[in-house]
C-alpha cells in the first residue's frame, strides 16, 4: 500500500485548505484512514479518522468543528477539509491506513500500518 498526500501550502489565518491522500496497492476500502500532524519540535498527534465505508469519523478536540475528513472509495482517496485555520495548525500532515476498525483506537499512531510522506501546511498570522 502506497499513500501520497497533497494539497498543503501557505495560507493566512482564517483560511481554508483541502488535503488529499491518494492510496494505491491493496483494496482501499479495507482500511480505515487517518490524518496525523507533527509541528516543529512537537510530537506527532492524531487529527482525524474515518471508517472503511466512511460512516464513522473521529476528530481531535483541537480541530473538531473546523476540519472534516471524508473519503471516496471509488477514487481511492481520503480528504481533509480544513477551515478556519489557525497558526497552531501549522505542521506536516500525514495520512495513514489501518485495519483497526474501532474509532476509539485511531488516535494511536502505532496502530496504523501504512504512512504517506506528509505535506506541509503553514498558517500565517
Amino acid at each position: 500500500v502506497q499513500l501520497q498526500a497533497s494539497g498543503g501550502g501557505l495560507v493566512q489565518a482564517g483560511g481554508s485548505l483541502r488535503l488529499s491522500c491518494a492510496v494505491s496497492g491493496r483494496t482501499f476500502s479495507s482500511y480505515a484512514m487517518g490524518w496525523f500532524r507533527q509541528a516543529p519540535g512537537k510530537e506527532r498527534e492524531f487529527v482525524a479518522g474515518i471508517s472503511r465505508g466512511g460512516a464513522r469519523t473521529r476528530y481531535a478536540a483541537s480541530v473538531k468543528g473546523r476540519f472534516t475528513i471524508s473519503r471516496d472509495n471509488a477514487k481511492n482517496t481520503v480528504y481533509l477539509q480544513m477551515n478556519s485555520l489557525k497558526p497552531e495548525d501549522t505542521a506536516v500532515y500525514y495520512c495513514a491506513a489501518t485495519t483497526v476498525s474501532q474509532e476509539l483506537r485511531w488516535n494511536r499512531g502505532n496502530l496504523f500500518d501504512y504512512w504517506g510522506p506528509g505535506t506541509l501546511v503553514t498558517v500565517s498570522s
